[in-house]
């Protein structure tokens, strides 16, 4: 079972429309849900101390989702980087080896909380450059798909 939790809706109906259909793909391979958390307003002047409230109201959110058993990949700048084939393999081991909860997370446009980041098992870093955070969860819902495909020999990945 996948998990991805996220902070924030999608407002986009195109957007939407393209990650159901990740979703649906991903279907044939695994139980998918997507759980979406509440985001905090932030003031137009804040202060670092706000940020960090806001981060930790977010990440408690968050949390409440989580279980002990899940194995918590978050999505953090200040992860590892992965190809397609890095994170179609990790998909595998984890679910194989380590547990049958795979749960990704995405958190708010100011980041992780502190105590979120603690409690992943791995922090990725989907890429280099930066993404609203809708357009990462269509991206995951994209990779997640890929993986499955290379686990499975499918070929859509090229």
């Amino acid at each position: 079972m996948i998990k991805l939790i996220a902070v924030g809706k999608i407002k986009e109906k195109a957007l939407s429309e393209c990650i159901n259909e990740y979703v649906k793909r991903i279907q044939a391979y695994s139980k998918i849900e997507i759980i979406e958390v509440n985001d905090e307003s932030i003031p137009q002047v804040h202060s670092k101390k706000q940020d960090e409230k806001i981060k930790d109201i977010e990440g408690e959110r968050i949390l409440s989702k989580i279980k002990e058993k899940d194995y918590v990949i978050v999505l953090d700048l200040h992860g590892i980087n992965m190809t397609s084939e890095e994170f179609s393999k990790k998909i595998e081991t984890v679910m194989t080896y380590q547990s049958s909860q795979l749960v990704f997370v995405i958190g708010g446009s100011l980041g992780l909380s502190q105590k979120l980041i603690n409690r992943a098992d791995m922090r990725w870093k989907l890429s280099d450059c930066t993404f609203p955070h809708q357009l990462c969860r269509l991206i995951l819902c994209e990779q997640i798909y890929r993986a499955y495909t290379i686990m499975n020999h499918f070929p859509y990945h090229k």
